[in-house]
């Protein structure tokens, strides 16, 4: 028992169970009365915590400093500090959903994005971002640079949506590119939906991590790239051999544009299957695993 709240719960157990005197209780305990009778009077601030969640749940890009200037508008006066502490408790820096996504069942229906990072034979660093079509495992897009910024991306974004229309919803983690101001501006002009995934859950986003690793174990790990030209060149070119050429465990060992042909949702999608291969086609994902906490997003094999 080392905390007052203990002592209190101990002292009150013996004095029920025993029928004994407060008194007698603390001494057999040695707990000091003043500490068991104390009631703290710190203010609990409950409606100045339920109006920063409000606020900051309608106003996610603002801070402690913007969201304590709007509660003193409102009569609620508080210490800026004071207030910083119950901001980190509170805030929610995420951008889009939070609920659990459903298995794509059409092509463009969910695009993943996710940023990765190589260097040159000279020791200079270079991004690539990689944009996937979750249904039909197609990688959209390979794009290489030593800056890749939000608006870059957003051009990309605009890019690929010319040639195969809007997806209805795109999944990234919380990079400080896919949360600015930027990114949420083309979702919501472009009325895509953006899900976030939840910091350090990688697994949300199982499709393009996955092929993340496919590149990185297929190229990235065995290409010494000399330049940035060399390096688009490198990316072109894989990414052409695996939506054209590569087999995919994952599509029944169809590559990803042989399955975005053959594979329409439903009735349709599963007989392409069935004749192609003469057995049942696999499921879009696996079971989830023992202990996931996001029963909607699956690891993806292949």
């Amino acid at each position: 028992m080392v905390t007052p709240a203990a002592r209190r719960e101990a002292v009150e157990h013996l004095r029920c169970a025993f029928e004994v005197s407060e008194r007698r209780a603390c001494s057999a305990l040695g707990t000091e009365r003043t500490s068991v009778r104390y009631r703290s009077t710190r203010p609990d601030d409950a409606v100045v915590r339920v109006r920063l969640r409000e606020l900051a749940a309608q106003r996610r890009r603002f801070g402690y400093r913007r969201l304590h200037i709007l509660l003193t508008r409102e009569g609620l006066v508080m210490n800026h500090k004071k207030l910083r502490r119950l901001y980190r408790g509170s805030r929610k820096r995420a951008l889009g959903t939070r609920a659990p996504m459903a298995i794509p069942q059409g092509a463009n229906q969910r695009w993943s994005l996710d940023f990765l990072s190589d260097a040159f034979a000279d020791g200079r660093r270079f991004r690539i971002l990689a944009i996937v079509d979750d249904f039909t495992r197609e990688c959209l897009a390979l794009v290489a640079d030593t800056s890749l910024p939000a608006l870059r991306v957003v051009r990309e974004l605009d890019a690929i949506v010319a040639v195969r229309g809007r997806p209805a919803i795109i999944v990234s983690d919380n990079g400080t590119e896919l949360t600015s101001m930027a990114m949420l501006r083309w979702s919501q002009e472009r009325r895509v939906e953006w899900h976030s995934i939840a910091p350090g859950k990688p697994q949300q986003n199982a499709f393009v991590e996955s092929f993340n690793g496919r590149l990185r174990d297929e190229l990235l790990n065995e290409t010494l790239f000399t330049s940035l030209a060399h390096a688009r060149e490198a990316l072109s070119f894989w990414q052409d051999d695996y939506n054209t050429v590569r087999p995919h465990s994952g599509l029944g060992n169809l590559t990803p544009e042989a399955y975005a042909k053959a594979g329409a949702p439903g009735p349709q999608r599963d007989g392409a299957l069935r004749s192609t291969w003469r057995s049942a086609p696999r499921p879009v994902a696996s079971p989830s695993q023992q202990g996931s906490n996001q029963p909607g997003t699956l690891p993806i094999a292949g």
